[in-house]
């Protein structure tokens, strides 16, 4: 059975769903460790609840990035794990973890990348007037926000419409793709290779596999 590591800042939303979904046999994996950069973060007691291992590793305890994500990759590295999934960790990871785990590592955005990388997504999209916004998952490369897109799903946006509305209609669809691509990774049909994702052997478009 494939071994997955989860990172997490806060809530732990996605790790939920994607806990849930292992649970379920959804997904044909076991996470075997939650790494937290915040030690109040509620993903620390949903892994507790669910037995899952959880470590908090604290900026302020290493000398440099660099220190931190080392560490970090050693504990991984105990674990032997398969992927690692990135889900609202606010940390960026040093270009050296990302190439010890290069085509391990995928992350959730709130947006249609490769549009509004970074932060306040929602309310960028309200400020633009955007009709539509989204969520993409996609393989994390050295390029913030920037690795090859695997699976986006759009939501509406309508004229009345606030920026918490947005995000809560976009995290009902982070909650419903995570699991699905996770599952793509531990069944060997999703890959990276060469700067592109593959999905059973197929170079997938720009987009990724869905942009709905």
């Amino acid at each position: 059975m494939k071994k997955i590591a989860v990172l997490i800042s806060g809530q732990g939303n996605n790790l939920q769903a994607i806990i849930d979904a292992c649970q379920t046999q959804q997904i044909p994996a076991e996470i075997v460790c939650v790494i937290s950069n915040k030690e109040n973060a509620f993903g620390l007691i949903r892994a507790q609840s669910a037995g899952i291992f959880s470590r908090v590793f604290l900026r302020n305890n290493f000398e440099s990035n660099l220190a931190m994500d080392q560490s970090i990759a050693d504990e991984l590295d105990k674990f032997d794990v398969d992927l690692i999934v990135l889900a609202g960790y606010m940390k960026i990871l040093t270009p050296e973890f990302i190439q010890r785990f290069e085509g391990k590592i995928i992350n959730i955005h709130p947006s249609l990348l490769p549009k509004y990388p970074g932060l306040n997504t929602y309310q960028r999209a309200l400020n633009a007037g955007d009709r539509e916004h989204g969520t993409t998952v996609h393989f994390v490369n050295e390029e913030v926000d920037n690795g090859a897109i695997i699976l986006q799903a759009k939501v509406p946006i309508f004229d009345d419409d606030t920026v918490e509305v947005i995000e809560a209609r976009t995290r009902e669809q982070e909650y419903r793709i995570y699991p699905i691509v996770v599952k793509w990774f531990v069944e060997n049909r999703l890959k990276l290779q060469n700067g592109v994702a593959y999905l059973d052997d197929i170079p997938l478009p720009e987009q990724g596999y869905a942009n709905n």
